[in-house]
């Protein structure tokens, strides 16, 4: 396996850079479009029930499934790809938009509004910034989903590491195969990593975690 990696280096850090590429763009438009969605849904419970179980439903659909769904709207490659990945990428990052949102104390709320603030204000200057943590959190979770699902996208030309794992499948060499599936691994625990650094970053500082320091 060592020799095949040293051989193949730049081979393998150039299907690192396609996953990557395809893992984040989709986790980036999950966040844009599942973040506001969630802060919103927070203020109608009966709209927050559907669209929850509608994305909960998406998130059932077979990986392969959805893959393959995609090419009649837009072919093979990267686009159907990324699209696939952006869907699996919204319920969590939904559902933790919107349990954070309503973790905030209610009597915060009232206060801020007490003070004279709009419901825009209130969402900008007090609930997201106390809902952070869980948002980031279902960022979080959903990166490294997303990270594990992109080695399927080699099935509709995407390309990323899941290109090396099946050419190995196919011609039997398990070597090849840990040489694709070691670099996801790695790369779901980065992501993990630097999104656990930034869940503590926007973690509201409080005098009573001063004092247990």
């Amino acid at each position: 396996m060592i020799q095949y990696i040293s051989e193949n280096f730049f081979y393998i850090a150039s299907k690192a850079g396609e996953h990557i590429y395809i893992a984040m763009l989709a986790l980036v438009l999950g966040a844009i479009v599942a973040v506001p969605i969630g802060v919103m849904i927070t203020r109608t419970q009966k709209i927050a029930d559907v669209i929850i179980g509608f994305a909960s439903i998406l998130q059932t659909v077979p990986s392969l499934a959805l893959l393959a769904m995609m090419i009649p709207f837009f072919g093979v490659g990267k686009v159907p790809a990324v699209v696939a990945l952006f869907i699996y990428s919204l319920l969590p990052i939904l559902r933790n938009t919107y349990n954070g949102m309503k973790s905030v104390n209610p009597n915060i709320v009232d206060a801020a509004k007490g003070m004279g603030m709009t419901d825009m204000q209130s969402i900008f200057k007090v609930e997201l910034p106390l809902a952070a943590p869980v948002i980031m959190a279902g960022i979080r979770l959903s990166a490294v989903y997303v990270i594990a699902w992109a080695t399927l996208a080699t099935y509709i030309g995407a390309g990323g590491l899941g290109e090396i794992i099946f050419s190995g499948l196919k011609t039997a060499k398990p070597h090849v195969i840990i040489a694709g599936t070691i670099p996801i691994s790695l790369l779901a625990l980065l992501a993990d990593f630097i999104l656990g650094k930034a869940e503590k970053m926007v973690t509201p500082f409080t005098g009573a975690e001063k004092g247990a320091n």
